[in-house]
């Protein structure tokens, strides 16, 4: 009998320690990629309780969270020669576990060494006006070009977004410039529509007082009540341009 425990309650303790190694818990946004003998298996495991089967099972866990990578400071030269520095962010996540482990040695890295390269080539074809007002068609074209690089390692790339545009100094001052003059132009512009409509309104007051002698004898006298508020001791009667040209005919017979 003595024996029997002897032999049996060692057994047991290793057998259950065997077990208890064997269990791994994985996480609601983890699977857990196993390889066997090597190979790996069709389908990733969990989430819950898995049971690996040791030293022959192996098991890889890969997180499903959205991963934001920040792509760092990249020289880009546009294609009006304009040199500045961009960088971007990068939403991502693994669609497909198996793929990520087998098929890409860190896919983290990888997928932020393509963002940084299509950066720089995607940026370096357009201009730097189109740059600064169509950042949003930017982003999602570089989207779509990552997500094609990154598709065959399971990952997909949900957005990609553009952080910061530095430009020179140089550049800096030029655009301060040209918003300035452009300001001045609209300014001036403003200004010659309003001496414009000014005139035409002064036009079509004068040919609808012309029309009428008493609309002229009204704006006198209302210009005489206006003078008159103002406590003004200076009456001021009009001249008709008339009279003047006939003093000037007289001049001109008796020459």
């Amino acid at each position: 009998m003595d024996v029997f425990f002897v032999l049996v309650c060692p057994a047991a303790f290793i057998v259950a320690v065997y077990l208890f190694a064997c269990i791994k818990i994985v996480a609601e946004y983890e699977r857990a990629v196993i390889f066997r003998l090597g190979k790996v298996l069709a389908l990733p495991k969990g989430p819950g309780l898995i049971f690996i089967f040791r030293p022959f099972d192996t098991a890889v866990v890969v997180s499903m969270r959205v991963v934001v990578l920040d792509v760092p400071s990249q020289d880009i030269i546009t294609r009006d020669n304009v040199s500045l520095k961009v960088s971007a962010v990068v939403y991502s996540k693994v669609v497909d576990p198996k793929q990520a482990v087998v098929r890409v040695e860190n896919y983290k890295y990888a997928t932020s060494q393509i963002a940084q390269t299509t950066l720089r080539s995607v940026l370096g074809e357009v201009t730097l006006d189109e740059l600064l007002a169509d950042r949003e068609k930017l982003s999602a074209r570089l989207r779509v070009i990552i997500d094609q690089a990154t598709e065959p390692w399971g990952i997909e790339v949900s957005a990609v977004e553009l952080k910061s545009v530095d430009l020179p100094e140089q550049i800096q001052r030029a655009m301060g410039k040209q918003a300035e003059a452009e300001r001045e132009k609209r300014a001036k512009i403003i200004a010659a529509e309003g001496e414009f409509l000014a005139s035409q309104q002064l036009l079509d007051a004068a040919n609808k007082i012309s029309a009428n002698p008493t609309a002229i004898q009204m704006r006198y006298l209302q210009t005489l009540t206006e003078i008159a508020v103002e406590k003004n001791s200076t009456i001021v009667f009009p001249l008709p341009l008339e009279i003047m040209r006939v003093f000037e005919r007289l001049a001109q017979k008796a020459s």
